[in-house]
């Protein structure tokens, strides 16, 4: 399995990024998918979660309203686009991968996760 993230770059506050996770090696369309990020000194942390339809999403409160999660289940690709970007938003971003067969459950634990990409950087400017 292979979840390989991109889109990671510098930007100015108050500007967007868009963020890619491509998965292979795994039946996408079972697993939910989760956005995770870790800032410099700190813990990783939950960003935002889809279901497998993607019917179902969850945000963290300090990005609802800001960032938004898709998925494309034809490319095996979920999503993490990021609006009105703040320097705490400044992190590297994991995408992660969570079996849950049909159902459209949701996880917000990263415990609770299979697989793991590798990361991608997103700077925020003030």
């Amino acid at each position: 399995v292979q979840l390989v993230e991109s889109g990671g770059n510098l930007v100015q506050a108050g500007n967007s990024v868009r963020l890619s996770c491509a998965a292979s090696g795994l039946r996408f369309s079972t697993y939910a998918m989760g956005w995770f990020r870790q800032a410099p000194g700190k813990e990783r942390e939950f960003v935002a979660v889809i279901s497998t339809s993607g019917r179902s999403t969850y945000y963290a409160s300090s990005v609802k309203g800001r960032f938004t999660v898709s998925r494309d289940n034809a490319k095996s690709t979920v999503f993490l686009q990021m609006n009105s970007l703040k320097p705490e938003d400044t992190a590297v971003y994991y995408c992660a991968a969570k079996y849950t067969g049909n159902t459209d459950d949701i996880y917000y634990r990263s415990y609770n996760y299979n697989y793991w990409g590798q990361g991608t950087k997103v700077t925020v400017s003030s």
